[in-house]
């Protein structure tokens, strides 16, 4: 272990801060499930998110590499498809595994602090 990693261990250094924002952690969510990506449409009713604001967070994850997105027409309307790249899903992944470092941390701080609690009642 690193004597930086010893001195800060939870820092979490490995938070991708791009996947850590509230919308953008529904829109990559919301695509690592489906190979086939979604719509524009479907992703803006799956995140609870406008148009405007869709847009600059997909903007945001495809200039990190994080999506791939296809502009094309279904019929005669345009339709854009979100698709999750090959680097978004392994760093998203990465991601993930540190978010459940935290989630262990925090649950074995919680249960000491239940048995302090417990020996001092």
């Amino acid at each position: 272990m690193s004597k930086s990693k010893a001195e800060a261990p939870f820092a979490y250094s490995g938070l991708d801060r791009i996947f850590h924002e509230k919308a953008r952690l529904g829109i990559v969510s919301s695509l690592v499930g489906t190979p086939d990506g979604l719509t524009f449409s479907d992703l803006k009713s799956l995140c609870g998110l406008t148009d405007g604001n869709l847009n600059r967070h997909m903007q945001v994850l495809e200039d990190a590499g994080y999506l791939d997105v296809v502009k094309g027409h279904d019929g005669r309307r345009p339709q854009t498809r979100v698709y999750l790249s090959n680097s978004g899903r392994k760093d998203f992944s990465a991601y993930l595994e540190v978010l459940e470092d935290v989630l262990r941390k925090a649950a074995g701080a919680n249960a000491e602090n239940k048995h302090r609690r417990k020996v001092l009642s």
